[in-house]
């Protein structure tokens, strides 16, 4: 179920929800069946049902808010396709698939490509979008790579290559948009994608949320520099993978496990939307995960 808690209004003038569009995947086959992260525990069952449901109020509270969801078929034999992050990145309605890292996870590269293929030829990418198939580096999306604005965050260490942040600058033509790419190493196993560590609040705005525990030193000193007010998470929220959120610029859909982030949320005017997501959890994914963002180029005028 979702929850969404009754709270005083106190969001502060200026933060203004932006509709968004989302691309999400069933977990219908959803389970743990091997372990590639530390959430993954192959000695806790998984009720498949009972995530299942929890995703469906996950896309039912992203449309009671105004958001528009796309959904990807799922595929059996790939339990961790319900991680629609992961499926790639769309900026500026060019569309790259992922390559992951284990092999478990390969053939979800090809599914999102499949889609995104399909999408631009329906015109969901906008009218100049795009389908650029498969990285060819390694490369597992928006659980890597974050949009802040005109910033690029891209994650390394665990999963995405360095060459892979190059690939995305050339394949992407970031630099024709007024996009810089930011590299950033993770060095917790923990927290072994980005958006684990690190979540977008306000993109216009260049407001984030990190742990600053998950970064190296070099990765602190650039995001300190870079974003001088963000809100650091403390260990427990990242523990309950707070910053695995999805942020409209008002609303904040994050896990109801993580009260802390709930209240320093709150205190810079958001509005924390809980969410009961502990059996997607325990693939080592929570509403991020599920949620990939896209953005399509913008319609001729």
């Amino acid at each position: 179920m979702t929850i969404e808690l009754a709270l005083p209004d106190v969001v502060a003038p200026g933060r203004t929800a932006t509709p968004c569009t989302f691309l999400m995947c069933p977990p219908t086959y959803f389970d743990v069946v091997y372990a590639i992260n530390p959430w993954m525990d192959l000695g806790v069952p998984v009720d498949t049902a009972r995530a299942v449901a929890q995703w469906e109020a996950l896309r039912a509270t992203y449309e009671r808010h105004g958001h528009t969801v796309h959904v990807v078929e799922p595929e059996p034999g790939l339990p961790d396709m319900v991680y629609a992050a992961n499926g790639g990145l769309v900026v500026g309605g060019r569309a790259l698939a992922p390559r992951f890292l284990h092999p478990e996870r390969h053939a979800e590269g090809p599914a999102y490509a499949r889609w995104f293929d399909a999408a631009a030829r329906a015109g969901v990418l906008g009218a100049d979008g795009v389908s650029l198939g498969q990285a060819e580096e390694l490369n597992e999306g928006e659980g890597d790579i974050l949009l802040v604005g005109d910033l690029l965050l891209a994650g390394t260490g665990f999963r995405t290559s360095r060459a892979a942040h190059a690939e995305l600058d050339r394949r992407l033509r970031l630099a024709e948009q007024g996009i810089t790419v930011v590299s950033l190493e993770l060095v917790d196993p923990r927290y072994y994608h980005l958006d684990t560590a690190l979540t977008v609040l306000d993109a216009a705005a260049g407001l984030v949320a990190y742990l600053p525990e998950a970064f190296s030193r070099e990765s602190l000193d650039t995001l300190r520099d870079l974003f001088p007010d963000a809100i650091l998470a403390d260990p427990d929220d990242a523990a309950a993978l707070g910053l695995n959120a999805v942020s409209d610029g008002r609303h904040v859909y994050l896990n109801a496990a993580a009260t802390g982030m709930h209240a320093k949320l709150r205190e810079r005017g958001f509005e924390p939307v809980p969410v009961e997501i502990d059996e997607i959890l325990k693939g080592g994914g929570s509403v991020k995960c599920c949620t990939l963002v896209l953005r399509p180029s913008r319609e001729a005028p």
